[in-house]
């Protein structure tokens, strides 16, 4: 998981930027990650890992003949340890995700965080929305990437306002960059807030980040297996787009067998087929968060 991953990072290697005052500077984020040495022992009473590894060093008697035993212990133990500090990187995360949430139910904000891969038309798909529905509600935008700002700045060409995490090797955004760029974002009551998360469909599935709702973007253009591929991303999701439709002629995708896939793994999953390029299928979206957005 994340100690393999690159999301292990120093904390300035995360920069979190409001788009147009980028000459105020970036703020350095400081990741959660940073904290979990420091309290993985205490993370649902697993603290064996951390006491056994002490204890196979603490042995003055220790001889030659119980070396092979000793290295054995090592490895289990430091194995163990790096499970125990997973487990509390996502204990965090969620115990900020939930002060996120409640932040964002309070002002009536509906937080949306847009997952998908690399391609799958998601920033043009953001665009179109917002350029269609931003006379009709206040939408802000949270950008995910992992180095540019090329995203955030289409965005900003809509005049929504946007934050820019740059997430350096880390490969998703956390509920952490997300509380301090709302706090610079300062999105407005009965908003909407669009949060696109980094290209990827393997951790960002893993981390909560506050929002009323994942939105998991698959287009024409990816292979029509990508739900069992990625299950746990489709079985955390509630709404699936497939994007491109204005494609298939061109394409092998079935769309059915790819909803088959996603009900295989989540059986309440919607689905919602759509071009941001035509625009064929918008409107089924924008109804999909009017009935959402209580303003």
């Amino acid at each position: 998981m994340c100690s393999t991953c690159g999301c292990n990072q120093p904390s300035d290697a995360v920069t979190i930027t409001l788009i147009g005052e980028e000459e105020h500077g970036h703020e350095h984020h400081h990741h959660t990650h940073e904290h979990s040495h420091g309290h993985g022992h205490h993370h649902h009473g697993h603290d064996h890992g951390h006491h056994h590894h002490s204890h196979a060093h603490g042995h003055d008697g220790h001889h030659h003949h119980h070396h092979s035993h000793h290295e054995h212990e090592h490895g289990h133990s430091h194995g163990k340890t790096v499970v125990e500090l997973e487990q509390d990187i996502l204990q965090q995360n969620n115990l900020l995700a939930e002060r996120n949430r409640g932040f964002l139910e309070a002002k009536n904000i509906l937080a949306l965080n847009l997952v998908s891969s690399p391609g799958s038309g998601k920033t043009s798909l953001l665009e179109r929305t917002l350029r269609d529905l931003g006379g009709t509600f206040s939408c802000y935008v949270i950008e995910g990437d992992q180095q540019t700002s090329n995203d955030a700045d289409r965005i900003a060409a809509t005049g929504a306002p946007v934050v820019q995490i740059n997430t350096g090797k880390g490969c998703h955004l956390d509920s952490d960059m997300v509380n301090k760029a709302l706090k610079k974002l300062r999105p407005a009551d009965d908003s909407l807030l669009f949060i696109e998360n980094v290209g990827n469909l393997v951790c960002p599935s893993l981390f909560d980040l506050g929002e009323a709702a994942r939105v998991v973007i698959i287009s024409v253009t990816e292979g029509d297996d990508k739900p069992i591929k990625y299950p746990d991303m489709f079985h955390s999701s509630h709404l699936c787009i497939i994007n491109k439709v204005d494609l298939l002629p061109y394409v092998q995708f079935d769309v059915e067998k790819t909803k088959e896939y996603a009900r295989r793994v989540n059986h309440h999953l919607e689905f919602i087929e759509l071009s941001a390029t035509s625009g064929e299928g918008m409107e089924a979206w924008y109804e999909w968060l009017r009935q959402r957005v209580n303003v």
